[in-house]
């Protein structure tokens, strides 16, 4: 199992110091040390207009990484397809991977702030149709052999060819899967899939369920063996109970302050069909508290407590963990700090081969 970074530049907080800017440069700045110390990946998130996150352009940050790194995967956490019209997406990132040479891990989703669509004037409601058709139509853009066309609910186009052509054959999406409905779609495509361990708990009973399902149903719709399982978590190392209650507060912090207001129905909005099941986590996480908190949601504690929860997590069938370091305004020295102790004292305990690299 390996391991990488994630961030998703979450900076939405009372009488919060921390500018945008300067947050941004942090973030450039762990990613470029995960290479450094060993980690497999950087996966920086897309949010827009200073709501949860403040980082608007995954593109722009991974590109300039892939000019200083030499082996980082590079990973949008993840692309807003639904604000993006897929054709401009499928060269941008085709363009990414080719000059990288074949490091872009492509990954997917379709959000949960209408704040987020309604000035691109993209239709929220429509969100999770635009998707599918988005993501079908990124996916044929570098798989389809020569020119191709496409008439949709959404999009319609004659005689497109896309150039250049990403590196790797396939550059096989992921799919960000917070509901039944998105696994379902990425097994039936044949792509990948990443959970957030919590909602996969939420919608399946466990991380071990929700990829029990989907294997079954890649299976099921075409009689394979499933594609790669990931997931995201976030992450405090902690010697002490009280670094442990740190780690669970900034984490409180994040959903409450954070996380809660970008979320459908924390307001009283109508809600579409397709984000039914954002009521019940809101409610969940409003009466939120650190005691609360479980390894369904962090890995926060002793260096071997996350190493036992790991090891289950690999038992799962999950291939790579994304670790959300610098979440709930956490120092950047801090962030760095915990970067290393993980590869330090977590990650010599897997099979990785970038860890075996780091090392030599």
């Amino acid at each position: 199992m390996q391991f990488g970074y994630f961030t998703l530049s979450d900076n939405r907080y009372p009488n919060n110091p921390r500018q945008a800017e300067d947050f941004i440069k942090d973030i450039y700045a762990e990613a470029l040390y995960a290479e450094k110390i060993g980690l497999n990946s950087a996966w920086i998130g897309e949010h827009h207009f200073n709501l949860l996150g403040v980082n608007a352009s995954p593109l722009a940050i991974l590109a300039q990484l892939a000019g200083a790194t030499t082996r980082l995967r590079l990973a949008p956490a993840v692309t807003l397809l639904p604000v993006h019209h897929p054709l401009h997406v499928a060269e941008e990132w085709a363009t990414l991977d080719l000059l990288s040479g074949g490091r872009v891990d492509f990954a997917a989703g379709r959000g949960y702030d209408r704040k987020e669509y309604e000035p691109f004037q993209a239709s929220f409601e429509d969100s999770a149709e635009l998707f599918a058709e988005g993501l079908e139509i990124v996916w044929r853009a570098w798989t389809e052999p020569g020119k191709w066309s496409h008439k949709g609910k959404f999009y319609e186009f004659k005689d497109v060819e896309i150039r250049p052509r990403p590196a790797q054959k396939p550059l096989r999406p992921y799919v960000a899967c917070f509901s039944r409905p998105s696994m379902e779609l990425a097994a039936r495509h044949d792509w990948n899939v990443i959970y957030a361990p919590f909602a996969a708990a939420m919608v399946y009973g466990s991380l071990g369920d929700a990829v029990r399902v989907y294997k079954e149903t890649c299976e099921s719709a075409h009689k394979r063996l499933m594609r790669r399982a990931m997931c995201s978590y976030f992450v405090h190392i902690a010697s002490t109970p009280a670094e442990e209650q740190y780690g669970k507060e900034a984490l409180v912090r994040y959903f409450q302050d954070a996380l809660i207001a970008a979320f459908p129905s924390s307001s009283g909005e109508k809600v579409p069909p397709t984000y039914k099941y954002f009521v019940d986590i809101v409610n969940i996480l409003r009466d939120m508290r650190p005691e609360k908190l479980t390894d369904k949601s962090i890995l926060c504690g002793t260096p071997q407590h996350i190493v036992d929860t790991l090891k289950q997590v690999e038992k799962a069938g999950i291939a790579e963990v994304i670790l959300y370091f610098n979440y709930g305004q956490k120092p950047h020295a801090e962030v760095k700090a915990q970067m290393d102790r993980f590869m330090r004292e977590v990650a010599p305990h897997f099979d990785t081969r970038d860890v075996m690299i780091a090392a030599a």
